[in-house]
């Protein structure tokens, strides 16, 4: 009979596909993936560390796995690689970063062990290789997200994943271009590169991102290819204008910022200020039409004034993004900046993270409006029921959600929309 197993995501778009990836790795091997309810043999949680809340779902999580299976919890991800050997009592297989790939000779070892309670954690600051692992299908039909680099060795002062995923490590150019290949002939349009730090694709190979974008977009039947975060400084004018000139190419670049503030930003270990992103910022104007540019933001970092508040804000003002996701400075344990002086009072970082946030708002809502009279792509995914009646539902190239009112299956087509109404702007 078969063993049941449910998995659950926490976390960014690598984790997700390493969780799709131990999913296909449970099929081929005779599991039955049923949902996260009670029922299953095992279950496996991918957990987070970026954040105190994500540490503390990650908890949450792990702990309503023990409840539904007294036998078999399987915790893996961020959260459980930075712990180490100080996990929770209720977690019966630990499996670190870069072993996920293991997971099946991890159970069987598991079982035969009579259930005994199991580590495998590498020290993940000294691991040189990249784990492969690859999938054929994903829970999107359209879209496929394809991990292409692990590891980070920036050390931003606030952040904790270097220590929970290690080094630069990057995947072997052919075998991304294999799985790309693959996923085209099951039906996918749109591939979007990701990775822990994307712009250090390569590094370790002698290979760059550029290349990697440029092979990919050779690839028959991949209408579209979209990039993960990006630090500001890949956008140099070699790289700006070399992927303008691709017409698969997703003019919606996601380009991590922080803080508009450059004594923050230095506090922060970004080796950037916030000139050299705005200059960044032109150079993808100059060669995109209209690109939508995307950006995080934490506010409350320690040290930060109501004055460096105001400057990043205004930067932020200035810039015109079409997304901008705030987040409240969250302390982690082990990093340069939780032993800072001067940290920033609860109530405080709420306060501007709701300021930031209506700011936010604001600029999504006057870059979408430009958009009201014009013909945009708009590959289609699903069908919505609303008020107003059925729309069929995707995304432009830019990433703004669009609506179709048709009762027609349109999933998985690339259809030009005239956008005549803000109800076809779908949040």
């Amino acid at each position: 009979m078969k063993k049941k197993a449910a998995l659950h995501n926490l976390g960014c778009k690598v984790n997700a596909y390493e969780t799709e990836a131990m999913q296909e790795l449970l099929e081929q091997n005779g599991y039955e993936i049923v949902p996260f309810k009670e029922g299953a043999d095992v279950y496996i949680i991918n957990t987070c560390t970026v954040t105190n809340v994500a540490d503390r779902k990650s908890r949450q999580m792990l702990h309503k796995a023990r409840k539904m299976n007294p036998d078999a919890v399987v915790a893996t991800g961020c959260y459980v690689q930075a712990r180490g050997e100080d996990i929770d009592p209720c977690v019966d297989i630990v499996v670190g970063n870069n072993k996920k790939k293991d997971l099946i000779a991890i159970l069987d070892e598991y079982y035969n062990a009579q259930h005994k309670v199991k580590k495998e954690l590498l020290d993940i600051n000294h691991e040189k290789e990249y784990e492969e692992m690859q999938v054929t299908h994903t829970a999107e039909h359209t879209r496929a997200y394809i991990k292409v680099q692990d590891g980070c060795n920036q050390f931003c002062s606030y952040c904790i994943i270097p220590y929970a995923r290690g080094r630069v490590r990057s995947r072997n150019l052919e075998h991304v271009l294999e799985e790309v290949r693959t996923l085209a002939a099951s039906g996918y349009k749109e591939v979007v590169l990701t990775g822990i730090h994307l712009s250090s694709y390569g590094i370790d190979t002698g290979e760059s991102l550029l290349e990697l974008i440029q092979k990919v977009h050779e690839i028959d039947g991949i209408k579209r290819i979209r990039l993960g975060s990006l630090e500001p400084r890949i956008i140099t004018e070699e790289f700006a204008s070399s992927i303008a000139v691709l017409p698969k190419m997703c003019p919606h670049f996601h380009l991590s910022l922080q803080s508009g503030c450059n004594a923050t930003l230095k506090r922060m270990n970004r080796r950037y200020s916030a000139e050299e992103y705005m200059e960044k910022c032109d150079l993808l104007r100059k060669y995109f039409h209209n690109p939508a540019l995307t950006t995080d933001v934490i506010v409350g970092f320690p040290g930060e004034t109501q004055e460096e508040f105001a400057e990043s804000m205004d930067f932020v003002d200035r810039v015109n993004f079409y997304e901008t996701h705030i987040f409240k400075y969250s302390r982690r344990a082990g990093t340069k900046a939780a032993v800072m002086p001067d940290q920033v009072p609860e109530e405080i970082k709420s306060e501007r993270s709701a300021k930031m946030i209506e700011l936010g708002h604001r600029k999504q809502k006057a870059y979408e409006e430009k958009l009201l009279g014009t013909t945009q792509e708009v590959l289609m995914e699903e069908a919505v029921e609303t008020e107003d009646g059925i729309y069929q539902v995707g995304h432009t190239k830019e990433y703004v959600k669009i609506g179709l009112k048709t009762e027609e299956n349109l999933s998985n087509q690339l259809k030009n929309v005239k956008i005549e109404d803000t109800k076809q702007i779908i949040h």
